[in-house]
């Protein structure tokens, strides 16, 4: 056993001197000077930072929701993001699918969310990713409000529902 230790750490050691020894290039980025400016906005651009405390609601039949950001980026077809709010008791929406990708981070609250028809309950931190044409739906089943930020990502190719 403590020859099994002694070559692992050895191992260690020297995959560590090797690292050392060759930058990756994530090192060399890390290491290059930052330019003294940012560069010029295109037209087109959309803010990067979004301050919550200038987030402007919208009434919905199940809570609330601040829509940041829903049109194309300089990459993407579509590039959606939202922060959800839900009473508790309510849904969000009834089952439903899309052609594009969806991640949502749940902030606070506990909800069922259902994705092609497995059902399972989570609570604040989690992360909910639903594919392309993935069936979803999420409920509040807590007694607090759930709160959650929605990304959505469509590439050129997508087509809207």
């Amino acid at each position: 056993m403590r020859h099994w230790v002694s070559g692992l750490a050895a191992l260690a050691l020297a995959t560590n001197a090797s690292a050392q020894e060759t930058p990756s290039v994530l090192d060399e980025a890390v290491a290059d000077t930052p330019p003294e400016a940012s560069p010029e906005p295109h037209p087109g651009d959309a803010p990067t930072v979004f301050n919550a405390d200038a987030y402007e609601w919208q009434d919905v039949e199940f809570g609330r929701q601040s829509f940041l950001m829903n049109r194309p980026s300089r990459a993407l077809k579509l590039l959606e993001i939202h922060v959800t709010e839900v009473e508790p008791g309510a849904n969000s929406h009834e089952p439903h699918r899309h052609a594009y990708e969806e991640v949502i981070v749940l902030q606070s609250g506990r909800v069922e969310v259902e994705i092609n028809g497995v059902v399972e309950e989570i609570g604040p931190g989690s992360v909910m990713v639903f594919l392309s044409q993935d069936w979803h739906a999420i409920r509040n089943i807590g007694d607090e409000v759930a709160v959650y930020q929605v990304i959505n990502v469509g590439w050129d190719g997508y087509n809207e529902e």
